[in-house]
């Protein structure tokens, strides 16, 4: 490699194409793409570390389960010893092989690790003390949000958040009554998606006030101009934007791609200027006054009356 890169995170809402910027950054072979290592499905080779909860929050005062393991994931250290166990089918098998030959080639690269992880936001600035990282927070549209999250069916159960004092401590404590009311009785997927939502930007409006050289990005600004952001992020993360890059990159936004994925799947290549506002049709207007109502004291701060 001719010139530094650092290692990048990009995190942020979960549903808000942080997949999507991290493919498209890791088009060049100067960054190598790791996803989701703090997922609780994550694959044990990929990162050995071993997280209780969704969205688990890592300081200094709880790091030493996590840290080694993570060093050996940004060193692209795939661990056979941990994946074996976790072998089932031919699958799981094929798909062994496949990560432990893109980590070696990685390595080989000298490649940049890229971490991929809206469910590390929370540790975002430990990872950035541990590791020096980039770090690109990606913001969506409330609509758009729980719209996705209500398609997919994804409940939250919110003791992962109760469950750890640390993080009720450094960032949930204005939220702790309705975390508390949400853990105790199941509500109904769109109020536990708004709960998600301002939970989730109350956190990326304070990083955003703190951290100056980490960069925020609405998912509907790169959607209707691509070609310009990712040119943008390249710059800033010091990577090589080539022809190939541009054209991976027009491959997967082109309006020849599908809005959204069929019910209950996700989906990378998309017609990303038609999946700004496919939420419009997915609310009646009740619901829309309510969640504008219930997340409009955050969602000011991201988003004006011409994107509702």
């Amino acid at each position: 490699m001719m010139h530094k890169i650092k290692p990048i995170l990009v995190t942020g809402s979960h549903r808000s194409g942080t997949t999507w910027i991290g493919k498209m950054l890791a088009a060049t072979p100067e960054v190598g793409y790791i996803h989701e290592p703090f997922n609780l499905t994550h694959r044990p080779g990929i990162c050995t570390a071993q997280f209780p909860y969704w969205f688990t929050y890592i300081t200094e005062e709880n790091e030493a389960p996590y840290y080694e393991p993570l060093k050996n994931t940004f060193a692209f250290h795939f661990s056979l010893r941990a994946e074996l166990p976790s072998i089932h089918s031919l699958r799981h098998a094929g798909r062994m092989i496949k990560n432990y030959k893109n980590f070696t080639l990685y390595r080989f690269r000298h490649a940049a690790p890229l971490i991929k992880d809206p469910i590390a936001l929370f540790s975002s600035e430990w990872l950035v003390k541990r590791f020096d990282m980039n770090v690109v927070v990606l913001i969506r549209h409330p609509a758009a949000f729980t719209s996705s999250i209500r398609r997919l069916n994804w409940a939250h159960n919110f003791s992962h958040f109760l469950n750890q004092p640390l993080l009720m401590r450094d960032y949930l404590a204005p939220f702790e009554a309705e975390i508390c009311a949400f853990a105790q009785k199941e509500h109904d997927i769109l109020e536990q998606a708004t709960l998600l939502w301002r939970i989730i930007h109350h956190l990326i409006l304070q990083y955003q006030e703190e951290h100056k050289d980490w960069i925020f990005l609405r998912h509907e600004d790169i959607s209707t101009d691509p070609l310009h952001y990712f040119a943008y992020l390249y710059k800033c993360m010091n990577l090589t934007f080539t022809s190939h890059v541009k054209k991976v990159i027009e491959d997967y936004s082109s309006e020849d791609n599908p809005t959204e994925a069929a019910k209950g799947h996700t989906l990378v290549k998309r017609n990303s200027k038609s999946n700004i506002k496919s939420w419009r049709n997915k609310f009646t207007e009740a619901e829309l006054t309510r969640l504008r109502k219930e997340v409009e004291d955050i969602s000011h701060h991201f988003y004006s009356d011409a994107d509702w």
